[in-house]
């Protein structure tokens, strides 16, 4: 009887020593570890992929572990492990669910293409998934646009957090919610009024703000340039904006990084070369600024404007002054 007693306060002693070493004996991952728990594993299969991953010494422990504390329910999505941490420490961050989020930058005026990219880049997923998204989910705007045939202009522009354990449609509804956060601020509503007086066109507006979001990055002169293209559109003058050209080529896939002379003749409704008025949609998603500046105008009888050489605009009313501007742009390029 004593002997199994001793017996049995060793086997004791060995398997409290054992849950001790699994639980409070700090673990290095080696390198950067990131673990990806989707909703629906069971505590069993989390246990399993920290395992696998050297992120905890025994999945065995942690199961027992979790299941001595089971009102705390662990935290599906991606975890990164890159520092020395006991079983106790890993436990406690799937608890609290310090999950990874992945920073996405989508600087104004970038396309639904580059998005995509950036999304790819970022490590959530391919991008013709994004774009796949982009492409077809009109319903997200279809309150605000319902002619739009894409979310292209309504991606807003802004720094995102985003985790794996997001649908890329989820992802895209983000950026669309924080546009109709924006348009309302600013009064980007459906029943507002145009420049001209008419009924408010979200649509028309975004596409307006998206090619002034092109031609300059100087926000000041995002008023005026909208006011050239609202004149040309007054007229019936074609806007004759080149980013509608490359979009135009973007969309066909034949974009080769430079605009020639040729391609203003792209045969395409978004040239606006080829054709007067406003292109079907957006070129781009526009900020804040382009968008005001779409909403509100300057008041000028400019018709023309031509880049100064140093990052700036030179604006025209007249053809003749417009050329005279191109000349002077000429000699800056050229004294460079």
């Amino acid at each position: 009887m004593r002997k199994f007693l001793t017996l049995l306060l060793l086997a004791v002693l060995a398997v409290g020593g054992w849950l001790a070493w699994a639980l409070w004996m700090p673990v290095t991952p080696a390198g950067q570890k990131f673990v990806m728990l989707r909703p629906g594993y069971s505590t069993r299969r989390i246990a399993a992929e920290l395992e696998a991953a050297g992120v905890i010494r025994s999945r065995f422990a942690f199961t027992l572990w979790h299941r001595v504390h089971r009102r705390q329910s662990l935290k599906a999505g991606e975890y990164l492990f890159d520092k020395t941490a006991r079983m106790l420490d890993v436990h406690d961050r799937l608890v609290r669910g310090d999950i990874y989020v992945h920073t996405v930058v989508i600087p104004e005026g970038f396309t639904m293409f580059d998005i995509a990219q950036a999304i790819q880049d970022a490590g959530l997923g391919s991008s013709q998934d994004f774009l796949a998204v982009a492409q077809s989910d009109r319903e997200l705007i279809s309150d605000l646009a319902p002619e739009a045939k894409s979310l292209e202009g309504y991606l807003f522009p802004n720094t995102y957090e985003f985790t794996r354990t997001q649908s890329m449609k989820d992802i895209a509804a983000v950026m669309v919610k924080q546009f109709r956060q924006v348009a309302a601020q600013i009064g980007l509503t459906t029943n507002g009024l145009t420049p001209g007086g008419q009924g408010m066109d979200v649509h028309k507006t975004v596409t307006m703000a998206s090619i002034i979001e092109k031609e300059t990055a100087v926000p000041e002169e995002r008023a005026v340039v909208a006011s050239v293209y609202y004149n040309r559109l007054a007229r019936k003058i074609a806007l004759q904006a080149d980013p509608s050209v490359i979009y135009a080529e973007l969309l066909n896939g034949n974009y080769s990084g430079a605009l020639h002379h040729a391609d203003m003749g792209f045969q395409s409704a978004y040239n606006t070369y080829a054709h007067p008025g406003l292109p079907p949609g957006p070129i781009g998603n526009p900020g804040r600024t382009s968008l005001e500046a779409a909403l509100h105008p300057a008041q000028t009888d400019y018709f023309y404007f031509v880049s100064d050489g140093n990052g700036h605009h030179r604006f025209s009313r007249s053809l003749e002054e417009h050329n005279q501007n191109v000349a002077k742009l000429r000699q800056t390029v050229q004294g460079k």
